[in-house]
């Protein structure tokens, strides 16, 4: 009983065969399942790190503002808002006039002149009073589009903070198709401004885009907004320009009292480029940095204007510091 007969064992391979068979298959469906699920998670793990990186370039500004990004939206460009809008006055105290260059700063009667040589300038005039629900006004117009405008936004709404509060700001770049192509700022429109020192009127003429999309430098961009009849004369008389042509851009009218046009040299687009929006956020905590040099001396000298339209209120933005830039303001002689 020991042993097993040739009819048994003739019996038994094909069974011992089958079942072999049977494993193999089992196993090589198995690898295959392996396989494909292991090729199914790298997909999907490369889609998961795909959406991730756009999800933080798009909400959190910190790709590069050489791309076409218009920057953070949501709870990122709340925070983003809140670092440029609340830089603490002993930073800003710090950095005092920066880097811009006061011979830019000249009375009334040099602002044809400086126009027509399409300099930037920093004029004290003296024309009737720009007011606005009782309170001194901040004109300017620009257009998204503009380069210059776009560094100085970061002045102005950091200037302004200290006075009031804005409310639906956004990030833009300026055009990819001109000078400085594709500068991280901000856009005034569809935004709204309240203080009880000043109001403030934002006229973004332009879109950043061409219309029809182009690339063509010779289409004109999509119009935005247009200036009343009021406030391109003042354009006209602050700043004529030449050969007939007026309204370089940005143009700042602080109550008719100082008219700003162009950026405060040498602080300009220039200082800013190649950076995330959040990068030159966290440059504005460090005052020895070109960024803060720039962007808050040149905001520095807009606060020491507006406090000299409301004598110096409030005291949390007419610091002794500010008061100090005030006396730099060359002497009105129109």
């Amino acid at each position: 009983m020991c042993g097993m007969g040739k009819a048994s064992r003739t019996k038994q391979a094909p069974d011992r065969r089958a079942r072999v068979a049977a494993q193999r298959e089992a196993a090589r469906r198995a690898e295959q399942r392996k396989r494909m699920y292991i090729a199914g998670g790298s997909i999907l793990a490369v889609i998961v790190v795909v959406l991730a990186i756009v999800l933080v370039k798009v909400n959190s500004g910190g790709g590069s503002a050489g791309s076409s990004s218009n920057g953070p939206t949501g709870t990122a460009l709340t925070t983003l808002t809140n670092q440029v809008t609340g830089v603490p006055s002993s930073v800003s105290d710090q950095v005092g006039g920066g880097n811009i260059n006061t011979s830019d700063f000249m009375p009334g009667s040099q602002i044809a002149a400086a126009s027509a040589a399409n300099a930037g300038y920093f004029a004290t005039v003296n024309g009737k009073a720009l007011t606005s629900g009782g309170k001194p006004e901040v004109l300017y117009i620009g257009a998204e589009y503009c380069p210059y405008c776009g560094a100085q936004r970061w002045s102005m709404i950091n200037a302004l903070s200290r006075f009031g509060t804005f409310t639906g700001l956004k990030t833009i770049h300026s055009s990819s198709s001109d000078v400085d192509p594709n500068t991280p700022t901000w856009s005034f429109y569809g935004s709204k401004y309240t203080s009880p020192y000043i109001n403030f009127t934002s006229v973004e003429e332009t879109t950043n885009e061409r219309q029809g999309n182009s690339s063509n430098t010779s289409v004109p961009y999509v119009t935005l907004q247009t200036p009343t009849a009021a406030e391109q004369a003042l354009v006209n008389k602050y700043d004529p320009g030449a050969n007939g042509y007026s309204g370089a851009i940005p143009f700042i009218d602080m109550g008719n009292k100082y008219v700003e046009v162009g950026d405060l040299y040498p602080y300009g687009p220039t200082v800013i480029d190649g950076k995330s929006w959040s990068q030159i956020a966290a440059a504005l905590t460090q005052p020895k940095s070109a960024i803060a040099q720039g962007v808050l001396g040149s905001a520095n000298y807009m606060t020491a204007g507006i406090c000299k339209m409301t004598n110096n209120q409030p005291a949390s933005a007419c610091t002794p510091a500010i008061q100090a830039l005030e006396s730099k303001f060359a002497a009105s002689s129109t």
